[in-house]
Parts: C-alpha cells; structure tokens; sequence
C-alpha cells in the first residue's frame, strides 16, 4: 500500500497530524518550536515519561493530547499521528521508532538512526511489516553552504580523498547525563557529531561501505564540567547522575571506500582550540573543495562560512548566503511530506544508515584493539 498525505474535498493537501516523541532538548528547543509555525503540520500530541516535562510544554500548548508512553499514540484513530517525530536518548531510538512503524505509523527519527546493525535490521522489517516509511534526521545536508560545497564538488572529477572535522572548544552535552553513558548513548562523540559529518559523505559518495577502517579514541574532558555545553540545559528523564561518563570526547578515524577513496575523521566535543570548527575539504581529480563553518548551535562560531575551490595552485573564494542558526531543521521540515508521499522513500534511509553504523561499529572495535595490545618492548631494555 503507498501512503498519501490526507487531501481535504477542495483537493488541497492538509497539514499532518504529528506526534512529538520525546521533550528533552533536542524535542523542545528543534522541533517543537518549528513543527508549531510550520503550515504543512499540526501537532497534535507530545509523548513524555517525565510527568513534570508534560506539564510545562502543556502549558505551552494546552491543545495537545499528553502521553506518558508512546503506545497511547496508537490507541485509535483519533489519537494516531500521520508523523511521529522521534527525539528520544539515542539508546531508544530503535525500539521507540520499530513500535511505531510495525503498527504502521511513519516515524521520522533524530540521528542516531541506530546504535547497531541489529538495530537497523530490526528497523528495516518493521518498515515492511506496518507498510509505513522511515524518514532520517540529517540536518547537515540541508544547510544552504553544504548545499552549495556539493554542487562545487560535483565539478571536481573522481573525488579521491575527504577530510571530515568537527571540533568544539568545549560542548559536552548533558555531562554526566545519559549522553556521556554508554549505555543509554551508544557512544560519543562519534555518534553524537561523527554521525552528522559520515553523513554528508552520502551525497559526495553515494551510500559507500568501507573497505578498511582504523580508528582511536580519547577521553581528556568528558568528566569535567568545565568543558560542558553552555547552551543546553539538559534534565531529562533518566539521566543517572551528574559524573561518571564512560564515552569518549573525541574520535579520529581513518576509512577506505570499496573504490579506494580515503576518507579522514575527526570528532571532538571538547579541545583547546578557541572556537567551533567545522571543516569539510573535498579533494578530487581537477581540484579542492573547502568549507569551513560551524555545525549546531554552539555560541562559540567561526564569524562565517568560508568555501574555496582550489585548482592548479590558484584559490578562489565561492560566494555563499548567509542563513539564520537552525534553518536546516526547517528546511527538512518543507521536504518531508514529499517525501512521505514518495513510495521510493521507503528503505531508503536505512539503506544509507548501514554503512554509516558498520563504520561506527569497526571504528570503535578498532579503538577497543589499540588498548587491549601490550606496549612494545624495546629490545635490550
């Protein structure tokens, strides 16, 4: 069966009925905010298991329908969403969002898609089974200077080489919540912002599975609370304490695509660098592409984005627009029904989630390795 975006009798497509699975920050400050003033949907609902989190966004909204648990979404048609916006601790993701498409509603799910290649099995026959569309959060494509770094890299002949780098001054989310704890984050840094940067290489790249990959990981900042986010406030439900964490604050990585196109990695939540940087070269056979910029909406920017493209030992700089912090969440937001009306949507984020959680998962194995090896000893020492 293709889903369809309801029409009203004038033949006008109306806007979508959506759910708003979970309200801690990401839920509250993203989505809430821009789903409210957007005209294509309505939100009907909020799902929350912290009662105190229910009554606050209420209050704000004292139309919507509050659950406690998201099996209430599904008790009937009158309740039922046409979208379930899913912002749940990443260790939820997968369970949250495969009991919402299994009983066919559509979810549209915040990165990390899945914390394993077992989680993006099970999403896949949850997909088929309720005959209903998972949609991906990939907030990093929709800026407009990403935007315009792929139509320069599209210039560029055989790309052979990318570097891939998000490095914050300090911007620990939730420190010592349930981000920096394995167990309900999957990881850090590199899930948290390694999984923005692998996935801007699918429109570079296509969806490419690596050949080799090497990593490490480092945790120097991740249990002081000096290097915390400034701009969050997290108090989620769940959160087990305020020390503690056991993930890492940065990870490097090295990758080879089946085709031999090398890929360098570097994800830190925390350095001693004086701002946030982002920065994306692309290098191919008839030049270089540049870009830096700042993803997320850390204070602590570059001034601007900068893009250049260089060829043949000369560097020009490519003009870009300046947009408000946060646009390319809305910018998702305008394409989203399209591509829940679209039936070649279905499977396709889980087809490009596969080789970025199989990278994830050899990086960190990789990592694990490099500490389990006994150091060298010299000979004659």
């Amino acid at each position: 069966m293709t889903q369809q975006l309801p029409e009203s009798t004038t033949g006008r497509q109306d806007t979508l009925r959506v759910a708003v699975v979970g309200l801690g920050w990401a839920g509250r400050s993203i989505w809430l905010p821009r789903l409210r003033e957007h005209p294509r949907f309505e939100v009907t609902a909020a799902v929350d298991p912290d009662q105190a989190v229910r009554a606050a966004v209420g209050q704000d909204d004292p139309g919507l329908d509050l659950f406690a648990d998201v099996a209430e979404l599904t008790g009937g048609d009158s309740v039922r969403p046409d979208l379930a916006v899913v912002a749940v601790p990443n260790h939820r993701h997968a369970d949250v969002a495969e009991s919402l498409l299994a009983v066919g509603v559509p979810v549209f799910l915040e990165k990390p898609v899945c914390l394993s290649s077992a989680e993006a099995d099970r999403l896949a026959a949850a997909e088929t089974a309720g005959d209903a569309t998972l949609l991906a959060g990939s907030a990093a494509r929709y800026r407009a200077d990403v935007s315009r770094l792929y139509e320069v890299a599209a210039g560029l002949g055989a790309i052979r080489h990318v570097d891939l780098a998000w490095v914050r001054a300090r911007g620990i989310p939730d420190a010592g919540g349930w981000f920096t704890r394995r167990e309900q984050s999957g990881g850090g840094a590199l899930v948290d912002l390694g999984w923005h940067l692998l996935d801007t290489l699918t429109p570079l790249l296509g969806s490419v599975w690596f050949h080799q990959v090497v990593g490490t990981t480092s945790d120097d900042f991740v249990n002081d609370e000096a290097w915390a986010a400034s701009w969050r406030h997290d108090d989620e439900a769940g959160s087990p304490g305020r020390s503690g964490g056991d993930v890492e604050d940065t990870a490097r990585g090295f990758l080879i695509t089946e085709e031999g196109t090398s890929v360098a990695l570097r994800a830190s939540w925390a350095s001693h660098e004086a701002r946030d940087l982002t920065a994306i070269t692309v290098e191919g056979a008839g030049g270089t592409a540049s870009l830096r910029c700042t993803f997320g909406f850390g204070p602590n920017r570059q001034d601007r984005s900068v893009l250049t493209l260089t060829r043949t030992g000369e560097t020009t700089t490519v003009p870009l627009s300046e947009e408000p912090i946060g646009t390319e969440y809305r910018r998702q937001l305008d394409v989203l029904p399209a591509m829940l009306a679209d039936p070649a949507s279905r499977g396709r984020a889980i087809a490009e989630v596969r080789p970025t959680i199989a990278a994830i998962e050899r990086l960190y194995d990789s990592a694990r390795s490099h500490r389990t090896v006994p150091p060298l000893v010299h000979a004659g020492r």
